[in-house]
């Protein structure tokens, strides 16, 4: 059985010093520009074709990591709502003139959710309605312009609760992205389950993932080999899905790329 083939999280800074690594194995590739808000209120379509300049002959599969920082996407204010639907929506432009497949976005699950979520009985719907509400046109569009929307686990506590969310979307264009550091700080300090749990709670809704590792207490973003995650336990439950999902180093510092693909090659789990 072939082994996976490594991706990375990069920027309009970094790309240029893995562009040969891209290229070599036609990798896939998650821009990190995107989620800036004075990018996406700013020139974003410079930075957008100086990256499809460096990226000439890449063939893998390109996504973008969307706008996140400042909102979740279940806000109960209306206005709100009304600005995360705007960010998202400048997101997906950026992705559709770049020629991206996919924009990754948070999940708005707490660890407070998980202990006060069920406190009353209409929690859970009502949480859905209103992501519903702020997704509805940005769902609608990446339909459109096929670009596939995943939710990415930040604090979830309950491996299970985005996957549900993502189902009750109703979309083929939306899915789920696992952080495999995320998920270790959530073993590690609020009581998860292990890092492999998340992609068997995931199955084949599972199209994205960042891999990175922690020590558990922290959302380190350490190359591979550097944190105490269980890799030959994940890339055992990864290889049991069929939904081939991009496999993406995110790491703090993008130098350290090469590094954390070595330390997972050489555990013969991945290329």
């Amino acid at each position: 059985m072939s082994k996976p083939v490594l991706g990375a999280a990069l920027s309009i800074k970094s790309i240029p010093a893995h562009r040969d690594w891209l290229l070599d194995r036609q990798r896939d590739l998650e821009v990190q520009d995107f989620f800036r808000a004075d990018l996406l209120d700013g020139d974003w379509r410079s930075a957008a074709g100086e990256i499809k300049q460096m990226l000439s002959g890449h063939t893998g599969r390109l996504g973008i990591h969307g706008p996140f920082w400042g909102f979740k996407i279940d806000s109960h204010d209306p206005m709100i709502r009304q600005a995360v639907t705007k960010r998202l929506l400048q997101g997906l432009d950026a992705a559709e003139f770049l020629g991206a497949t996919q924009m990754v976005i948070h999940s708005p699950f707490t660890t407070w959710d998980h202990n006060n979520l069920d406190l009353y009985p209409d929690n859970r719907g009502n949480l859905v309605e209103r992501v519903k509400a702020t997704l509805a046109e940005a769902i609608a569009r990446a339909e459109t312009i096929g670009c596939e929307i995943v939710i990415e686990n930040i604090e979830d506590k309950d491996p299970r609760d985005r996957v549900r969310l993502a189902k009750a979307l109703e979309s083929s264009k939306v899915r789920v992205s696992l952080d495999t550091g995320h998920a270790n700080y959530a073993h590690g300090s609020t009581g998860a389950p292990p890092v492999d749990y998340y992609v068997e709670a995931a199955g084949d809704m599972l199209t994205h993932v960042h891999l990175q590792d922690t020590d558990g207490f922290a959302d380190r973003h350490w190359a591979p080999g550097e944190g105490n995650i269980a890799w030959v336990a994940v890339f055992r439950a990864l290889g049991r899905l069929t939904s081939n999902p991009r496999l993406i180093l995110e790491l703090r510092n993008h130098d350290d790329v090469r590094k954390g693909a070595a330390h997972l090659a050489a555990l013969g789990l991945a290329e």
